[in-house]
């Protein structure tokens, strides 16, 4: 491999000819020589929005000369297209504040806008990565700042998308099976009647709520910190600074982006991320739910199960035609994954110590993945299993007409203690309840069927018909490019 020679503050360092970055990229390069993880492409499209607004920021306020601020802003916006995707070698594990990540966008633009300017690459000069590129900025405030940004993009891109269309999938099923009256469950027992439908907007008012919670605290990271340079003071930053640059990002984020004015409590403590991390486990203790109820429903001890599973040609190794819940066992194991990043994310915000959390990669990495999981989670749940879940309306009245549990129906009718004696007869002897009560003149056949089919009303079964759904409405979105890769 053919090297250059770089040479910064520190001493000379061979760097891969064709690599825009720069030495402190390649030393952090080889020192944290970690595992094989990175930040995700949209984490290096942010820091190339965040330079590009810093520039633009600096150049207002008088402190870039113009001709250098604008060759910056071309390196900058062609890092938010995504042309330096491969320029960000280093690891997810590296100093706790995000500084090489930082100073890897710092380089690569440098380097960049000085091949613009017709300067060799690693010539430093004219434009300098931290003189120029990182003006008025330190990483403490700028990589929090690309936490907020990215993981904001993240949710209300991806995860909104896909709650959006899971809570649709749900609703339309729940009208569809609004009449399928069915035996309901309470201790894995047979229970008071409820409808198919029903068991379908519970689910999707379990998703709406959950990503109700996300909305409301992913919100709350539109506020960032930029500003507070290394440790909140502020102190080789500029007053007006922030607010410009906060101003600038909004578009890019979709949404309205406020520089806090308290900033070093979102570089010294994330506690909105550890929030949202507890809004993200809701929502995935929902799909838990869900996915369970669907195993329960779709399984059989010999007889013929509530619902049928969508044949998605996959099958046992062993046993031919056998199907599977195979969407739901993957989306499991998913939510599983989010509860342990939780936990992660949980630790990593305790760890913060006077004027700096030192643990931001580790907690934004988590948080994306757990974002990025959960969004394709859903669209998976929904194309593959909810809209090709499959139920016979005759076979579930049948099993319900047979249950002994209709006892419970009677017992307005019957007296509790009438109802739970005949209810025992019908189990112990296997003789309908209905000619139970009709021999022993407690009820006629006529009337019998006359209570049942009022009580067996779906209208009147299922409280929750046409309730106003509280799904993702419609967001202000970012480029559809840059939306589909924001985790």
């Amino acid at each position: 491999m053919n090297n250059r020679i770089e040479a910064d503050a520190y001493g000379e360092i061979a760097i891969p000819s064709g690599a825009y970055w720069g030495p402190q990229t390649e030393r952090s390069r080889l020192l944290f020589a970690i595992g094989d993880e990175r930040l995700p492409v949209d984490v290096i499209r942010c820091f190339g929005a965040q330079k590009a607004a810093a520039a633009r920021a600096n150049i207002a306020l008088g402190l870039l000369p113009e001709a250098l601020g604008a060759v910056i802003i071309t390196a900058a916006e062609e890092m938010q297209a995504g042309r330096f995707d491969d320029q960000f070698p280093v690891a997810l594990w590296q100093t706790g504040s995000g500084t090489q990540t930082n100073m890897n966008a710092n380089e690569v633009i440098a380097n960049r806008a000085n091949e613009i300017l017709g300067h060799p690459i690693g010539a430093r000069s004219p434009i300098h990565p931290n003189d120029h590129v990182n003006l008025g900025q330190s990483s403490n405030d700028t990589f929090p700042t690309i936490m907020h940004m990215s993981v904001v993009r993240a949710a209300f891109g991806p995860l909104a998308d896909a709650a959006r269309q899971l809570s649709a999938d749900l609703g339309a099923r729940a009208d569809e099976f609004h009449d399928y009256v069915k035996l309901g469950m309470t201790h894995l027992q047979d229970a008071l009647p409820v409808t198919l439908g029903m068991e379908f907007r519970a689910w999707q008012r379990q998703i709406d709520h959950a990503w109700r919670r996300i909305e409301a605290q992913t919100l709350e990271l539109c506020e960032i910190p930029q500003g507070g340079t290394a440790s909140g003071s502020g102190v080789n930053g500029t007053p007006g600074f922030a607010n410009t640059l906060a101003k600038d990002l909004s578009q890019f984020v979709g949404k309205p982006l406020t520089a806090s004015p308290a900033p070093s409590h979102l570089m010294a403590a994330h506690d909105g991320f550890a929030a949202l991390c507890g809004t993200l486990n809701v929502l995935a203790s929902a799909l838990l739910k869900i996915c369970t109820d669907i195993r329960l429903l779709t399984s059989s001890l010999g007889g013929k199960p509530a619902m049928f599973l969508p044949d998605d040609g996959l099958s046992s190794s062993i046993m031919p035609a056998k199907r599977n819940a195979t969407v739901c066992e993957a989306v499991i194991q998913v939510c599983m994954r989010v509860i342990g990043n939780s936990a992660a994310v949980t630790a990593a915000n305790s760890s913060g110590v006077l004027q700096l959390n030192t643990c931001k990669p580790l907690i934004l990495n988590e948080i994306l993945n757990s974002i990025q999981l959960l969004s394709d989670a859903q669209q998976v749940l929904a194309s593959g299993c909810i809209r090709g879940l499959r139920a016979d309306r005759d076979d579930l009245l049948r099993s319900l007409e047979q249950s002994p549990v209709l006892g419970a129906i009677l017992g307005p009718v019957l007296g509790y203690d009438t109802a739970a004696r005949v209810t025992r007869q019908s189990w112990d002897t296997g003789v309908a309840m209905r000619d139970i009560l009709e021999r022993e003149g407690l009820l006629s056949r006529a009337e019998y069927d006359r209570h049942l089919a009022a009580v067996l009303n779906p209208d009147h079964l299922d409280k929750t018909a046409g309730a106003s759904p509280c799904a993702p409405s419609t967001l202000p979105r970012t480029d559809k490019k840059e939306q589909s890769n924001a985790v």
